[in-house]
């Protein structure tokens, strides 16, 4: 089995210990509170994300999320990470669980910071791709990270299909899935890869097919030169 393979399986391992998940979501808690006694946060703006609820733009700064769950974000928190460096390759299994741990090929819910600040934001959808440990893709943050792509509902390029836009970002045609209430085809975006800690997960929203997620991994191969 290769190196990055069984790497993945020991950190799957990590993340389904009931007493990991317990001690990731106390830290959690306890760096919320700490935030929420010396500052509050606030967001303004709105967008409607993939699945055609309202999702709000917010500057994360501890306090609560846009969906008015209690959050933690940007300004001393390590749960929201730089997007992942581009200069090793990613390991990229299709691996889905039929559990409450996000896995490569699953579709889930984070916040999301936007590419020009790590302090706003907003909800949305995400494809997993890769569970690697943070050092692997960069310098913040520790332990088990997912590596994710965004995905939205805007049409950009024809079904099946994969194509760059006028910003040069890579589109890749994914068809429906439960992440959407109202049935559109969502497209990911392959050239931004996302590092998201697995206790800033929402909730898990669905999986891709198997032929879909190889069609992504094979756009992300080809973005980055990974050959």
């Amino acid at each position: 089995m290769p190196f990055g393979s069984r790497l993945s399986s020991v950190l799957r391992s990590v993340l389904r210990s009931p007493a990991a998940r317990r001690a990731a979501r106390d830290l959690g808690r306890s760096a919320i509170d700490a935030l929420q006694d010396s500052r509050r946060g606030g967001g303004s703006g709105g967008d409607t994300g993939s699945t055609g609820r309202s999702s709000t733009t917010t500057r994360r700064e501890g306090g609560e999320s846009a969906d008015g769950r209690a959050g933690s974000g940007a300004g001393g928190n390590a749960d929201v990470l730089a997007d992942r460096s581009t200069s090793s390759p990613v390991t990229m299994t299709y691996a889905p669980h039929p559990d409450d741990v996000p896995d490569p090929g699953e579709v889930v819910w984070a916040w999301v910071h936007y590419e020009e600040s790590l302090e706003q934001g907003k909800d949305r959808p995400v494809l997993v791709i890769a569970l690697e440990d943070a050092a692997d893709g960069g310098a913040d943050g520790s332990g088990p990270t997912l590596v994710a792509l965004m995905l939205t509902s805007k049409d950009r390029v024809g079904s099946g299909d994969t194509s760059r836009d006028e910003h040069g970002n890579l589109w890749v045609d994914v068809g429906t899935g439960d992440w959407d209430s109202q049935g559109r085809a969502s497209e990911v975006r392959a050239d931004r890869l996302l590092r998201i800690a697995p206790a800033a997960v929402r909730r898990a929203d669905g999986r891709l097919p198997a032929e879909a997620f190889e069609r992504v991994a094979a756009a992300v191969r080809s973005a980055h030169g990974w050959g």
